[in-house]
This record gives structure tokens, C-alpha cells and sequence, in this order.
């Protein structure tokens, strides 16, 4: 089964994409402790590139995230990204991306982002990346992180793979 990738150049693509995206509305009653408690054993890392809206879009929504819950955040280069897609047999299918992973192994991560997404749905896919990460069965947190948009760079955008 291949993921539905969506390209977009302007903001009016994305914004359309996204409005199609359904919203995170019901979380389970632990999800603001437990994220805001889990602050100081997880980072998100973001790929991103030169001209890339969905990347600001999602960086945003990122920092939004940082503030309310107090994660770090940081960005990777192109090569770090597109080995993390590789060992996850993920194809590389643009920027952004974003993955969770504990602070104390950078071997182990989860993918939480492919495209930009609504903020409540990147809260989600935190809480149940933290949630697989700390030993929760790996397919009820796979069921729900299959909800990617894939909404990424447009070809016109320099997409980390010097294209």
C-alpha cells in the first residue's frame, strides 16, 4: 500500500490539504499530564528545507507544542533524515518530517509527522509516540500513527535531497 503524498507550493494548497485533515477532538484523560511530565525524557526532530511551507507550518505548530507541553525541539539535516526514513524502511517522500525519540537513545524513535499536520493531531502523535516508546504495544500506536497527511514540500522547493 503506498502513502498519499501531497506536494504543495503555495499556502492556498496547503490550507486546502489541511482542511481535509480531520482534527484530533477526544484524548484520553492522562494526555496533558502525561505529556508534560514526559518533557524531560523526549525530543522531536524535524526535517526541513530552504523554502519549504509545510516545514514552517509544522515548525509552528512545533513551537506551539514546546510551550504548552516543554519538549525540546530541534531540526535535522537532509542526511540525518533521510537515514532515519531508510532505517524505518520509510520511503523519503520530502520534507517535513518529524520523529520522537527519548533523549537518552538516539537509536530509537518514532515517527510522529509526514507533512504538516493539525497541532492537536502532532500532540496525539507525540503522546502515543511516548506511549510506544515506553514499552505500550507497538500496534495500537501504529493503528493511529497511520493518519499521516503527507502533505510536504511542492517540487519547486528544495527538499533536502538536492533536487
Amino acid at each position: 500500500m503506498r502513502a498519499a503524498i501531497h506536494p504543495v507550493a503555495t499556502e492556498a494548497e496547503m490550507r486546502l490539504w489541511l482542511s481535509r485533515v480531520p482534527v484530533t477532538r477526544d484524548f484520553p484523560p492522562d494526555f496533558e499530564t502525561m505529556l508534560r511530565g514526559q518533557a524531560s525524557l523526549y525530543v522531536i526532530e524535524i526535517s526541513t528545507a530552504p523554502g519549504c511551507l509545510p516545514c514552517g507550518d509544522l515548525w509552528t505548530k512545533l513551537l506551539a507544542f514546546r510551550g504548552r507541553y516543554g519538549w525540546q525541539v530541534r531540526t535535522l539535516g537532509p542526511d540525518e533524515a533521510a537515514l532515519r526514513s531508510g532505517r524505518l524502511g520509510l520511503p523519503w517522500v520530502g520534507n517535513p518530517v518529524a520523529w520522537v525519540r527519548p533523549l537518552a537513545d538516539p537509536g530509537r524513535m518514532v515517527p510522529i509527522a509526514i507533512g504538516t499536520d493539525h497541532g492537536a493531531n502532532i500532540a496525539r502523535n507525540a503522546w502515543l509516540a511516548a506511549r510506544m516508546l515506553a514499552g505500550t504495544r507497538a500496534a495500537v500506536g501504529v493503528r493511529a500513527l497511520s493518519k499521516f497527511t503527507g502533505i510536504v514540500g511542492g517540487k519547486g522547493e528544495q527538499n533536502g535531497r538536492g533536487r
